[in-house]
Formats: C-alpha cells, sequence, structure tokens
C-alpha cells in the first residue's frame, strides 16, 4: 500500500443551517480529505498550519485516524483559520460571514521527508503556490496528484492555477467552476478543455445530483444518494476527495474502472459527511455502515434491461 500527502487546512469551522447552529469546531479541507481516507487504513500526512488555539483534542482526533501530523505546523501564539458561514434553506446556497486566515496567510508548507516519496499526493483547496510547492518537494514525481481547487482562485490567482492544473493527473471542481475555467457551457466540452490543460481525469461534483468522471471519451456518472437528513454540506466536497484518493492509493490501481470505483466510494462517505455538523459523522463511522451503504448504491444504479 503507498503513502498519501493531504495538503489543506485544519480549521475552526462555525456553521449556520435551517437545522441548528454551531459555536467553533473542527473543520478545514485536510481535515475532512484525511477522516474519509482513513477508512482505507491508509499511511497518509497532512501537511497543514494552525495556531495554539487548537484543542490538543483536536489533533489527538486526526492522529488516532491513523494520519502523520509532522508537517502540521502549529505556531505558538498563533490564530488558526476560522471561517463562519450560512446555508440558505436548500443547503445548495450559503454566504460566508467571516473568513480569517490567521496563521494560514504565511503558510510554507514542509513535507516530512519519510513522505517525498508518497505515491499520492491530494492538493486541497488553497493558493495555487502552496500547492506547487508540495509538487516540488516531492523527491519523486508521485503516480498519482488530485487537486482540488475553487472560483476563488480562478478569479484571484489564475495564472498560479493553471500552472498546477498542468503538473496534475486529476482535478474535481464543481459544475459552476468547470464552467469559469473553461468558458464552456457544456460540461462534456468543458471537461475537454480542462483536460487539454494537463490534467488525464476530470471530477466534476454536482452536489445533491453526484459527480461526473471524464477521462478522453470515457464518462462515468455517480449519483448522490437520496438521504431523508441532510444536516450541514461543510466538508462533503472534501470528503468525497478523501474517499476518492483513499480508496486508489489503497488499491494502487489508476485504471479507469477503478476510478470509477473511486468515486462511488467518495460518493458514499460524503453522504455520511453531510448527516450531522462538521465532523461529528465522520469521527465515529463503522465499516459496516459504509458497507451497507454501498449496498444501497449499489441497488440505487443497478437495473436489468432488454436491447433490441
Amino acid at each position: 500500500m503507498g503513502k498519501l500527502v493531504i495538503v489543506g487546512t485544519v480549521a475552526f469551522d462555525e456553521i449556520e443551517s435551517p437545522f441548528g447552529k454551531t459555536d467553533k469546531i473542527l473543520g478545514g479541507a485536510a481535515t475532512f480529505i484525511g477522516l474519509a481516507a482513513a477508512q482505507f487504513d491508509v499511511d497518509s500526512a497532512i501537511i497543514s498550519i494552525v495556531g495554539d488555539d487548537l484543542p490538543n483534542d483536536y489533533l489527538d482526533l486526526l492522529s488516532n485516524h491513523g494520519m502523520n501530523l509532522d508537517g502540521l505546523q502549529v505556531v505558538k501564539g498563533g490564530k488558526t483559520f476560522y471561517w463562519k458561514g450560512k446555508y440558505h434553506n436548500d443547503l445548495n446556497s450559503r454566504d460566508t460571514l467571516v473568513t480569517e486566515l490567521n496563521t494560514l496567510a504565511d503558510f510554507n508548507p514542509v513535507v516530512p521527508e519519510s513522505y517525498t516519496d508518497a505515491e499520492v499526493v491530494m492538493l486541497g483547496n488553497l493558493h495555487p503556490s502552496v500547492q506547487m510547492s508540495v509538487i516540488d518537494q516531492m523527491t519523486k514525481r508521485p503516480k498519482l496528484i488530485v487537486l482540488d481547487t475553487m472560483n476563488f482562485w480562478m478569479d484571484n490567482a489564475l495564472p498560479e492555477l493553471k500552472e498546477v492544473i498542468r503538473h496534475i493527473d486529476v482535478i474535481t471542481i464543481n459544475d459552476e467552476e468547470a464552467r469559469q475555467l473553461t468558458g464552456e457551457y457544456a460540461l462534456i466540452t468543458a471537461a475537454s478543455k480542462i483536460q487539454e490543460m494537463g490534467p488525464k481525469y476530470v471530477v466534476i461534483k454536482k452536489g445533491e445530483h453526484g459527480a461526473l468522471l471524464f477521462n478522453n471519451e470515457n464518462v462515468f456518472f455517480a449519483p448522490a444518494l437520496p438521504l431523508e437528513e441532510v444536516f450541514d454540506p461543510t466538508g462533503a466536497g472534501d470528503t468525497f476527495a478523501g474517499g476518492f484518493v483513499g480508496y486508489l492509493t489503497a488499491t494502487e490501481n489508476l485504471s479507469f474502472n477503478n476510478m470509477k470505483r473511486a468515486i462511488i466510494h467518495g460518493s458514499n462517505l460524503a453522504s455520511f459527511c453531510v448527516e450531522r455538523f462538521g465532523t461529528e459523522r465522520m469521527k465515529n463511522l463503522k465499516k459496516e455502515e459504509i458497507n451497507q451503504r454501498l449496498h444501497q448504491f449499489k441497488a440505487l444504479t443497478q437495473f436489468d434491461i432488454e436491447l433490441q
């Protein structure tokens, strides 16, 4: 089994949705990616930065789920990245009320020496220059580099983002971002244009409507599982990405067919994430629950048909 490097935020989130609100709780892209990847018992390391205001219980939660924290910088007297948001009734849109970069503003990532030869690198949503710095620190070209990004970087750091995109294998973005990045409305055309920029695979996330995987002429669609309870979508996209890279790291199979399985595993784990606020659902997830829901996914998408 290979090693997985996870780059992203470990943060404080404060969330309000139609189902309630929280005080400051554990969040951040690297947190959700790591907790999802941990379901596959992979050897992972988190590359991030926090202040010493982050409770030790939160750090213990990460390390107890098998994450190496040698690359997690703790700044004495510093404050951890903080985000506060409010979701609208449909849970598809939200307002950002507060963003405080704090220690993240001066983040220079350092990959631990024991992970500079990792086979898989997951670049969580951060400034493209930070993502590129991690790629540059790898002593050999990873077998798989996955990038998650967002429209903020397309607006504010497009040249740097395009440089990162040239060096990756898989990009995960939502449908709105795919259209913005390419200027194309049709997602098939947008995916084709993105592949011309560098990545072999394009994953377009459509929230409650599932995800699309593109590779040359091959296209695969994975639905999102219909749920009775959705409390908080925060971290769902990162959980999806963590399940995707965790499964690929564990299986060491980068074929298109296995990517399809990875998409299902990512979608499956994301369906748990949204059922509670923050990391509450992910931190105590049981294998039996995961497998049971995978069977639901299979039943949702499997059918027999007679073709003339």
